[in-house]
């Protein structure tokens, strides 16, 4: 489902590249990618999805080389087959939480689909939310529609960049295990970049990046 080979990435004012090791990851699996600050987390889990292209080698998502692509076949790409989560919600704060979903099925360029936005909302507990704005959610809220955002297209990998640091105890536990429940429901292959040593004893399958 992921195959990273050979890649490198060089920030315009870095003195270096960044090196990443070869690394597969199986359709299905779930997996942290963990390391120091500086270690490139961030910049690999951006060059999965497609928000930066590597300096030499190939990034592979499912049977597609995402260093072939345009910016415009990328945005598709990453719309129907990648779901993100990131540590903030990201949320347009003008629409309402249905109208988030329905953006995002009209950027992956998919037709609207109210039924499986409903069904989306209904499975995060979130019915009862769907005509509030961002601003009237709670914290638990946002972090769940912004699940469901990043779930609505069925995507075959969700990628997670830092999405417990800024959690308590409790709600750690909460978001690593609706991420995790919700990849097994769509048989999706889980990626989550942390720092969290929390998540460490709960996910085994670890990746972990060396600082250069």
């Amino acid at each position: 489902m992921i195959d990273v080979s050979g890649v490198t990435f060089r920030y315009a004012a870095a003195a270096s590249p960044l090196t990443f090791p070869d690394w597969q990851v199986a359709s299905g699996e779930h997996c942290l990618l963990l390391g120091n600050s500086g270690s490139g987390k961030t910049t690999l889990l951006h060059l999965l999805a497609g928000f930066l292209k590597p300096t030499t080698g190939r990034v592979v998502v499912g049977d597609q080389d995402l260093t072939t692509l345009s910016e415009s076949q990328l945005d598709r790409y990453r719309g129907r087959s990648i779901g993100l989560v990131f540590q903030r919600p990201h949320l347009i704060a003008s629409l309402t939480v249905t109208q988030n979903l329905q953006l995002a099925q009209y950027l992956a360029g998919l037709p609207a689909q109210p039924d499986l936005i409903a069904e989306t909302l209904a499975t995060l507990q979130l019915t009862h939310r769907r005509h509030a704005r961002p601003a009237t959610l709670s914290q638990g809220e946002a972090q769940r529609a912004a699940l469901a955002r990043a779930l609505l297209n069925r995507p075959r990998v969700i990628l997670a960049d830092e999405p417990t640091s800024s959690l308590d105890d409790d709600n750690c536990v909460r978001v690593l295990d609706l991420l995790r429940q919700q990849a097994e429901r769509y048989e999706a292959t889980l990626i989550i970049a942390t720092h969290d040593q929390r998540l460490k004893q709960r996910m085994p399958q670890q990746k972990t990046l060396l600082a250069p």
